[in-house]
């Protein structure tokens, strides 16, 4: 209300509808500045004690790096322990993805959701899912893998959890294969990572294999942060990894 105010009475003095609509702009910063600072500052560690409400109520719900914050920790708390290998990574990515933007405001919210048992995985993936085109939430799960990597192993429950979230955010199980495979190998991994099966035919290999290539290639997030290209990047020539080892062991070019 007192926003609309603000622009009715910039309205009045200067009779310009353009000034108005600024007026009003500005003073909806304002207000959303103060309303987050709001849902930040109380509780306990600086912010509302549960993660969920302060999701929920914040300003910036729809904040980028508060999502992958809460994310990162779904998957850094799934074997019940956090490593600091999980920790640098997470801390190494939001640095180059962020830049100065990146602070220990954003390390205090990772914090709330690491120390809680009550992180709101469906509404974020649910808010991801609608914002996100599928090329980008496939890159977020490569990151997400990256996490559980860390350490050198991917746990079964940080799979499980990386699975959960991949189905809440609407990525197709043939890509969540893909990915899995590229951190999580078996006798096969080349095949699954390719979309393909071990008795798949040559020239299905190399249909799978242009498919592959063409939905993944990295100007697909060209309009990302760096971090986010140096992952496509990285699936990329895993996937033309993958292409090359089985051409190498069938002999066919």
């Amino acid at each position: 209300m007192q926003k609309l105010f603000i622009a009715f009475f910039v309205f009045l003095v200067t009779k310009r509808i353009w000034l108005a609509v600024i007026a009003y702009i500005v003073a909806s910063l304002f207000e959303n500045g103060r309303t987050q600072n709001r849902g930040t500052q109380g509780g306990q560690g600086g912010f509302a004690q549960d993660p969920f409400e302060f999701y929920r109520q914040s300003s910036s719900k729809y904040d980028i790096p508060t999502m992958l914050m809460a994310l990162s920790a779904a998957v850094m708390k799934a074997d019940g322990k956090v490593l600091k290998a999980e920790l640098d990574y997470v801390k190494r990515f939001f640095s180059q993805q962020f830049g100065n933007q990146f602070n220990s405001t954003h390390l205090k919210v990772l914090k709330q959701f690491l120390d809680s048992n009550r992180i709101p995985l469906n509404e974020i993936c649910n808010d991801i899912r609608n914002r996100m085109p599928t090329e980008v939430r496939v890159q977020l799960l490569h990151y997400l893998f990256g996490i559980a990597k860390a350490d050198g192993n991917v746990a079964e429950s940080e799979l499980n959890s990386i699975e959960n979230i991949a189905n809440l955010l609407g990525v197709s199980q043939q890509d969540f294969i893909s990915l899995k495979n590229m951190f999580y190998r078996d006798v096969n991994s080349d095949y699954k990572i390719l979309g393909v099966t071990a008795n798949a035919s040559n020239e299905e290999i190399k249909k799978a294999y242009r498919k592959m290539a063409i939905a993944h290639h990295p100007d697909k997030v060209a309009s990302m942060g760096e971090e986010y290209q140096k992952g496509a990047k990285e699936k990329f020539l895993k996937i033309q990894e993958a292409y090359e080892n089985i051409k190498k062991s069938r002999g066919f070019k």
